[in-house]
């Protein structure tokens, strides 16, 4: 039983409710996330109601005995309702998610991103840990143009504890865009702006830690960054786009040597670009795609050589709509890995070009011939024959690929006398899941120590 005394059980109201007929109600709108509940009967359905979070199980049974509800039914249809995901805790999510209940101002800024991590994690109360979490995280940015900025200060915005920007030179007009850098920082050094920007966009500066290593700093503090070993994860996004779509192995050495997750995004030639996430010596890395392109077209060392040795161009064909898609997604994915999902990026790279805009993912696989030594790793796991799942991980959730409501509006409602999860078949989405269970377990075993405070 996932339910205890001191829980106090809510509907997570991010799903919206809407009853399909009498007796069957289901929960969320979006088909990846919604669920369906039936046969709920009257008694049960007013039942629902009094799951908004002010009542501990205790007092719930007592209000189950006195609507007439058998015994043992109201710890059944909380069970129920918790492995449906649909039931969270107002109470739950440790020490530091109590913390951040008491903020005031900070938690009610942060209200959508709860909210949207409460559709994401099945567990009760493991919404509010994974934003409480999010406090002790660092995360460098290397790169402060029109994708770096923004999307630095969108990580800030999400209660990523210390976002670093880090660039050289100052601020051109051509670097201005919208939630990124504004016109009066012009002139000034780019990442003293960016760190500004980043400053502004946090909803506080957490408290640091009363001991230990881990000691959240200022979001975009002006200070020196954070040591390599005290990194999350880095989001490199060169102004040049070209090195975000055509990495450049050696500026990412040092962050492969030092086993340190890193994510490419920028922008070039009207495309913009997303990927790959690369943990050290488990996914694929720079050196892996540069490999796999000599392989389909043996002149292209010689092709990005002159790319390379040419002028620098100063304005890069990455309009401002199109940079800032780039930004959001960059940071959507690197948020994702941060709470212990596993990104599509993770194995393929995101590429979008002007005019159609049409994301598009392309698989990207550890080489054989880099010395990353990815491909090694992978080929010893399949040979081991080890179990996808990790202890260490959030747990994956299932519901995602077997609790969807029917998309043709039949009534595939459960026929048993307490309310069940309907359940369909979806292989793509059962496939998904499996591959999000295996690179979640490598994520686990490539950040280690990093982001132990979001499994305690």
């Amino acid at each position: 039983m996932h339910t205890v005394d001191t829980m106090h059980p809510v509907l997570k109201p991010a799903l919206r409710r809407g009853w399909r007929d009498l007796n069957t109600v289901q929960f969320g709108v979006a088909p990846p996330h919604a669920v369906v509940l039936g046969p709920v009967d009257t008694a049960t359905g007013a039942f629902l109601t009094l799951l908004d979070g002010t009542r501990g199980l205790s007092l719930l049974r007592a209000e189950g005995r006195r609507m007439g509800l058998p015994e043992g039914h109201v710890d059944g249809l909380i069970e129920r309702l918790v492995q449906a995901g649909l039931l969270d805790d107002a109470t739950g999510g440790g020490p530091a998610a109590d913390a951040l209940r008491r903020s005031g101002d900070v938690i009610d800024r942060l209200r959508p991103d709860l909210a949207s991590l409460s559709v994401v994690d099945t567990a009760p109360g493991g919404a509010m840990r994974r934003l409480a979490a999010r406090r002790a995280l660092r995360v460098q940015v290397r790169g402060a143009g029109r994708v770096g900025v923004v999307a630095a200060a969108m990580l800030a915005a999400a209660g990523v504890g210390m976002v670093d920007v880090q660039d050289g030179g100052r601020v051109e007009p051509w670097d201005v865009a919208p939630g990124g850098l504004p016109p009066e920082a012009v002139g000034e050094r780019r990442s003293e702006a960016a760190r500004r920007v980043v400053r502004k966009a946090a909803p506080d500066r957490p408290p640091r830690a009363s001991g230990g290593r881990a000691q959240p700093a200022s979001a975009g503090r002006a200070e020196p960054g954070p040591s390599r070993s005290e990194l999350s994860l880095v989001l490199l996004a060169p102004r040049d786009g070209l090195y975000a779509h055509t990495p450049d192995p050696a500026t990412a050495a040092d962050l492969i040597t030092a086993g340190i997750p890193h994510l490419y995004a920028g922008v070039m030639e009207a495309t913009g670009v997303v990927g790959p996430l690369v943990l050290p010596g488990w996914t694929a890395c720079a050196g892996c795609l540069a490999q796999e392109r000599t392989d389909a077209d043996p002149t292209w060392p010689r092709l990005l050589a002159q790319w390379r040795s040419g002028r620098q161009r100063q304005v890069i064909a990455g309009d401002t709509a199109l940079a800032g898609m780039v930004a959001s997604l960059a940071a959507a994915h690197a948020l994702a890995f941060l709470d212990g999902e596993a990104p599509a990026s993770a194995e393929a790279r995101c590429t979008v070009s002007s005019p159609r805009l049409e994301w598009r993912a392309e698989p990207l696989l550890p080489h054989p011939h880099c010395p990353c030594g990815a491909h090694h790793a992978t080929a010893r796991e399949r040979h081991a024959g080890l179990s996808p799942a990790s202890p260490a991980s959030p747990a994956p959730s299932s519901r995602r690929a077997t609790s969807r409501p029917p998309t043709d509006h039949r009534d595939h409602r459960a026929t048993a006398l307490t309310p069940e999860v309907s359940h369909t078949t979806d292989p793509h989405a059962t496939a998904h899941v499996d591959a999000c269970r295996q690179i979640k377990r490598v994520r686990t075993a490539v950040v280690g120590e990093r982001h132990e405070t979001m499994t305690r």
